[in-house]
């Protein structure tokens, strides 16, 4: 009868790893849901620059696109930190 006892020890044991697995990828999802929204964000600010700066005129894009440089790594720098919690 000791192997029912190491059994049913193993399953209580599976039981809670998995309920808590369970509630910290839940809870990954939405940490990975907010920094997704972020990088949106930053994505819109960085497109609007990028489309602005190509067509403006020499010395206003040469600001743009050093702004448009700035929020692209941060965007970048987002969607790494993105992909590491996906892993």
């Amino acid at each position: 009868m000791e192997w029912r006892d190491d059994v049913s020890r193993l399953l209580e044991n599976l039981r809670q790893e998995r309920d808590e697995l369970r509630v910290r990828i839940h809870l990954a999802k939405l940490e990975v849901q907010q920094e997704w929204e972020k990088a949106e964000e930053q994505w819109e600010k960085f497109k609007a620059r990028a489309d602005e700066a190509l067509q403006d005129t020499k010395e206003v894009a040469d600001d743009l696109l050093k702004s448009a440089k700035v929020v692209g790594e941060e965007l970048k720098n987002a969607y790494l930190r993105i992909r590491e919690r996906l892993t």
